[in-house]
């Protein structure tokens, strides 16, 4: 199996636990991210520390509160495919939070240092940006959670769906050098979701010397590490793929450069 896929548990631990990733065990420095599969009824207590985090409700609805401040039945769905914008929470470093599932609940978590410069926050379903990117069978649908525009230290958090049959990180990206203003270090994650839940998705991870060159089957509820490199990802026909991306790294900023051999695939400015 390619180290750069982590598969679920077959069963939650006893805190509903499925799938962890820590800088450690990806073997970077910026980025964690969980995965939470919760009864009602059900609680999960954290202390943010040195990071901050975004909780996304996947689907299902809960009970946040933090420190100071609390939200009660929050959850806009009860699966990923209905593609509504999803309720999210923001806790900064320093703080804590304690989630209280009423519905059977489907939770991210996502990590990244954090300098406690924010308040926690709601994110609501109408706070996420959304919009259609590309065109054709590139075209897919970007719930933009916590993006470069809307406060935070490190995170950066988006979801996408993407078609059967369509292509998304598309054409072929990367952002792995602290070399602003033309292209920023970002660690990233991709968390799978497939419909029907039996499908695959692939993602290529490659960079330009191909000392890194994978192409990946990602089933449903696992996740891709992106370290560093290009890393398209395509839905075969019939299948829908959901995945939730995290990105963090040295300064908040996605400024990205695309694979040179595929830069002629990107629509042409107008002239006017």
């Amino acid at each position: 199996m390619s180290e750069l896929i982590v598969k679920p548990s077959l069963t939650p631990d006893a805190e509903g636990n499925v799938l962890r990733i820590t800088p450690a065990s990806a073997g970077w420095t910026y980025v964690g991210f969980e995965v939470y599969r919760m009864n009602p009824g059900e609680r999960l207590v954290r202390s943010t520390g040195e990071l901050e985090a975004c909780l996304v409700l996947l689907a299902g609805k809960a009970d946040v509160a933090t420190s100071e401040q609390a939200w009660n039945g929050i959850g806009a769905r009860m699966s990923v495919f209905e593609k509504i914008p999803p309720y999210s929470v923001y806790v900064p470093s320093g703080d804590r939070f304690e989630i209280t599932a009423a519905t059977e609940l489907h939770l991210a978590l996502c990590w990244a240092p954090g300098k406690a410069t924010q308040a926690a926050r709601l994110i609501a379903p109408g706070d996420v940006g959304v919009e259609v990117r590309g065109q054709g069978s590139t075209e897919r649908l970007i719930h933009n959670i916590l993006p470069e525009s809307e406060a935070a230290d490190s995170l950066l958090v988006v979801e996408v769906f993407t078609p059967g049959g369509h292509w998304s990180s598309y054409p072929p990206h990367k952002h792995d050098r602290d070399h602003l203003p033309e292209e920023s270090l970002l660690e990233e994650t991709y968390y799978y979701q497939v419909k029907p839940e039996q499908g695959f998705a692939v993602q290529r991870v490659y960079t330009d010397d191909r000392s890194l060159d994978e192409t990946l089957a990602v089933a449903s509820g696992e996740a891709v590490l992106v370290p560093r490199g290009y890393h398209p990802v395509s839905a075969p026909p019939g299948y829908d793929a959901y995945y939730l991306n995290v990105m963090a790294g040295p300064v908040r900023i996605w400024k990205f450069c695309n694979d040179p051999d595929h830069a002629w695939l990107m629509p042409k400015p107008a002239v006017e």
